[in-house]
């Protein structure tokens, strides 16, 4: 039998920490319905017995505190709420005890927000992590070492697991239940739960925000020039000229404060405003091409497709609420 310790932080959202529970204690419904024995042994694991999470919404009543879990298989931390570093700052004891279990066999999936409680342990670091794709920049800034991968619903990396945004856990945590109970299993339980189980990205989810939380103002004058003229033709070169400063440097400097080299973030710009258009106006794809600044449609067609997941076309039917033939 597995041991499953669902950690129970201070300021865990409750959702994610239920939602793991349930998933995973359904299984063991399901084998107690073939007459077979449970497979996992589901506990509630946290610094004490009662914390309160969801911002003090709720008390949660845990099954065993870390001091007492000597051995277990597989952790699972939830998202977190609130400030980060807070949250982080709150929950440090967890991390040794995750650390020791780690390297005594056991494996480790975070589920959207928690990325940031498993990457202070230092686990992560030279590792692909998916998180909340809104947090993509915070977590950049926090934990440079680890490779952030936003579009992913899924990470798997010798036995560190992460999820994407809010909801998409479900996904991964189904992830786990087939690779332990096999694929039958983790079908039933999508079923059961309702959950679409063959999801791979989260990329058309993402709204594009550019990263300013630097202090490199060059860059800012940069970043804000190009969201203000993204219609027009920007080269590289234009800018360099435009802040005074050599075309490398320039390139190395907006890398470094906003995690896009110049191309990508003029792109991402453009981009965001077609997806806006497509959502919210009846312009043919054509015309949202134009406007964004595209003059080539395959050049706009593969860079939407990369950017979303989606073709334009996929894309409005599945966001715009006006339905417009195309």
């Amino acid at each position: 039998m597995k041991h499953i310790s669902i950690l129970v932080p201070k300021g865990a959202i409750l959702g994610s920490l239920e939602g793991s529970r349930q998933l995973l204690t359904q299984v063991n419904n399901f084998l107690k319905m073939r007459g077979e024995p449970a497979l996992f042994k589901v506990q509630l694991v946290g610094l004490s017995a009662e914390t309160e999470v969801s911002g003090g919404l709720f008390t949660v009543h845990a099954d065993a505190e870390i001091r007492d879990v000597k051995k277990t298989d597989l952790i699972i931390i939830p998202a977190l709420d609130g400030e980060l570093t807070h949250a982080i700052e709150q929950n440090k004891e967890f991390l040794p005890w995750i650390i020791d279990q780690y390297n005594n066999g056991a494996e480790i999936a975070s589920l959207c927000l928690g990325a940031f409680l498993l990457a202070s342990t230092g686990l992560l670091k030279g590792r692909k992590c998916a998180t909340h794709w809104m947090a993509a920049n915070h977590f950049r800034q926090m934990f440079p070492d680890v490779t952030l991968v936003t579009e992913k619903i899924i990470t798997d990396e010798h036995g560190i697991y992460s999820s994407g945004g809010a909801f998409s856990y479900l996904n991964l945590v189904l992830y786990l239940i087939e690779k332990y109970a096999g694929r039958e299993i983790s079908i039933l339980t999508a079923k059961l739960f309702a959950i679409e189980i063959e999801r791979e990205s989260q990329s058309s989810f993402i709204i594009f925000q550019g990263q300013k939380e630097h202090e490199d103002e060059p860059i800012k004058r940069a970043q804000e020039f190009i969201e203000n003229n993204f219609q027009d033709k920007i080269t590289v070169d234009q800018l360099a000229s435009m802040l005074a400063i050599g075309r490398r440097n320039l390139e190395r400097r907006f890398k470094k404060a906003t995690a896009n080299t110049v191309v990508e973030y003029i792109q991402r710009v453009k981009i965001e405003a077609a997806k806006m258009s497509l959502e919210t106006s009846r312009e043919n794809v054509n015309e949202v091409m134009y406007k964004v600044g595209y003059t080539d449609n395959k050049a706009f067609r593969t860079t939407f497709k990369r950017l979303t997941g989606l073709s334009p076309i996929q894309y409005r039917s599945k966001y715009s609420p006006l339905l417009v033939a195309v």
